[in-house]
């Protein structure tokens, strides 16, 4: 671990080895980490999405109905819009499920009259041509046998049983027909991406590869299908370069194609390859997580880009986006490339946002409407806190964000009981925010040394800021004193969680910072992700991240913002992060007044970032495990 020095100090080898070898944890400051005899916070073996499919499983057997059971599986018990399990299946399983309960992402829900009743399966022997079954998987995902399959227990990872579901020679004929319509479709964009692909020359496949490794590997978790096979670079399952596979290692499908001429790719990889080519070309690397959980087919990227179309063309102003002329991939490609250009064009117009389905961390991006009454109460509530708390003036966040750059030379001189103006600000917007937005838990995180930051920047010691760790960035949490009764009603074990949030909250400014910075080789070396530009709302995120899991973080927003030190704008360098644990999840009015809050935290940061520039000192000490048990657990 690196630790942070200050000008003119510093930290002794033995001193930091010394505290390195301390638990961080607040109810165990002082003694040695790591010797507790079992953690102190057990979490169920099954906690998180193992949970959840589990409760989803009985719930679809329960189910008086197989159609109702359908609908359970597809939307995980409610937790994910059916939309997005429909777009998981492979063709043969989509097409059962069109023909036995009229379920397709091709139409919306069609009305009762719509689906024949001879399509619902009896419950009777009679009749039965085929016997199949319905499955979960341990992936999420909805498996059927269809009559070209075996039983599921043997080629699925199963959650549990299945669903036995009779089909009758009708069924089976229209099965038939579907799947002829569909192995058609299919085969014709395999041979129209193949001739794409052969288009761009062995030089343009080259690039494209390079691009899409770079991509899965600066980009949050992806799982994605083509047919039954997984591209991924999420967790132990990685098929892509990511936490688990380097990049360039043989195991990464792309990697793996880079010296393999066209014709020996697989149809999988052919149709992999060209779609996130698509959907990368319409956004950058993020579009990606638009398709998480989905297959990669031209029809599933034609309909995500041309929502989005619809969308953007909803704002006012400018030059609409047509729409493509076919699903051919040429035509794909122009729409991307003009969907890109109108995204630009009405970003300063607009609060783009993302939608986040925890479950399967499938993410929608959304145009947000205006500010209401809602968002404009939200606002007010934290305005009166910090004009109360602070030495600022104005009825609105950008008034008192302009009035901190008007006369900002107390944000680096002691205020409220901290050692810079800068931290008081910080608590304050946090707790304010904690109160007004009725959240569980708030937070905001940045840099520790602003006058390390600026000093480095100006030197351009690039290779320097790359080395630096956890310990040179902060996180304030403010929990809910409310909160305690998630935790056991134990003041500690909130601690203990607000001070694991804060920890991750720093690995996250880690993760972001050195996206920002120019790519010598030391940065490029790195780990990072890129660094988020737009705001989010998320669902029932206790699920796959352990850290989500044990803090119960099941409704949040995150609002990340820019600020510009020495005239380079830094994505992601601050943020505010609202969490609920139950309840009434967050909305986009919340949304809105969230995000107002987030790029006041900005505007200051950047008023302190200016001032140490001109030769202003700001170092932030508060907010260490420390004073996360002081103020939380005392």
């Amino acid at each position: 671990m690196t630790l942070p020095t200050t000008p003119g100090g510093g930290v002794s080898r033995r001193a930091a080895l010394a505290k390195a070898r301390q638990s961080r944890r607040p109810s165990r400051l002082g003694r040695r980490a790591g010797a507790a005899a079992k953690p102190d916070y057990p979490m169920e073996a099954d906690a998180g999405f193992p949970g959840l499919l589990k409760r989803v499983w009985q719930q679809a057997a329960a189910a008086p109905d197989l159609p109702s059971a359908v609908d359970t599986l597809l939307t995980l018990g409610g937790h994910v819009p059916a939309d997005v399990q429909l777009r998981a299946l492979p063709a043969p399983d989509e097409c059962a499920l069109k023909v036995l309960f009229g379920r397709s992402w091709r139409t919306s829900d069609p009305p009762e009259e719509a689906v024949p009743r001879e399509a619902v399966p009896r419950q009777d022997a009679a009749g039965t041509a085929f016997l199949g079954e319905i499955g979960l998987n341990t992936s999420g995902r909805v498996v059927v046998r269809v009559p070209s399959k075996p039983p599921l227990a043997g080629a699925e990872d199963l959650v549990d049983g299945v669903l036995r579901v009779r089909w009758s020679g009708r069924d089976l004929a229209a099965y038939r027909a579907e799947l002829a319509g569909a192995a058609g479709r299919l085969r014709e964009s395999v041979a129209d991406c193949r001739a794409w692909l052969a288009a761009a020359g062995e030089d343009g496949r080259r690039d494209m590869l390079e691009n899409l490794k770079e991509a899965a590997l600066r980009t949050a978790p992806f799982v994605l299908y083509s047919g039954d096979r997984q591209y991924t670079n999420f967790r132990d399952r990685n098929t892509l370069t990511g936490k688990t596979l380097w990049p360039g290692h043989p195991d990464c499908a792309l990697s793996s194609l880079s010296a393999v001429p066209l014709d020996l790719w697989s149809d999988g990889d052919v149709l992999m390859v060209t779609c996130l080519t698509l959907l990368v070309r319409s956004a950058g690397f993020a579009r990606i997580e638009e398709a998480n959980g989905t297959q990669l087919t031209l029809d599933h990227v034609a309909c995500l880009l041309e929502r989005t179309r619809l969308a953007y063309n909803g704002v006012a102003g400018g030059r609409p986006v047509p729409p493509a002329a076919s699903s051919r991939v040429a035509a794909l490609a122009g729409l991307a490339d003009a969907i890109a250009r109108r995204r630009r064009e009405i970003a300063g117009d607009v609060r783009l946002y993302r939608e986040i389905h925890g479950p399967l961390m499938h993410k929608i991006e959304r145009v947000a409407g205006a500010p209401a009454d809602g968002a404009r109460r939200l606002e007010a509530g934290v305005c009166a806190r910090l004009r109360d708390r602070l030495p600022l003036s104005g009825g609105t966040l950008a008034e008192l964000g302009a009035s901190a750059e008007a006369s900002p030379g107390w944000l680096a001189e002691p205020h409220g009981g901290f050692g810079t103006g800068l931290e008081s600000l910080v608590y304050e917007t946090v707790r304010a925010a904690a109160d007004a937005f009725d959240a569980d838990f708030a937070m905001s995180r940045g840099m520790r040394s602003l006058t390390a930051l600026v000093e480095a920047m100006r030197g351009q010691r690039w290779a320097e800021i790359a080395a630096w760790d956890l310990p040179h960035f902060f996180c304030c949490v403010v929990p809910a004193p409310r909160a305690r009764r998630y935790f056991g009603e134990s003041s500690a074990h909130l601690a203990d969680t607000a001070w694991s949030i804060s920890a991750r909250m720093q690995y996250n400014s880690w993760h972001f910072l050195v996206g920002n910075l120019p790519k010598v080789p030391e940065i490029a070396a790195r780990d990072y992700f890129v660094p988020p530009t737009i705001p989010d709302v998320a669902y029932h995120s206790d699920q796959h991240h352990h850290g989500h899991v044990a803090a119960k973080v099941r409704f949040s927003i995150r609002s990340p913002q820019a600020v510009t030190v020495l005239g380079r704008a830094l994505n992601g360098f601050v943020d505010l992060r609202l969490l609920r644990c139950e309840g009434r999840p967050f909305g986009e009015q919340d949304l809105l007044a969230a995000h107002q809050v987030s790029g006041f935290v900005a505007k200051a940061t950047g008023a302190a970032a200016a001032l140490v520039a001109g030769g202003a000192d700001i170092t932030v000490t508060a907010f260490d495990s420390q004073w996360h048990w002081d103020t939380i657990a005392q």
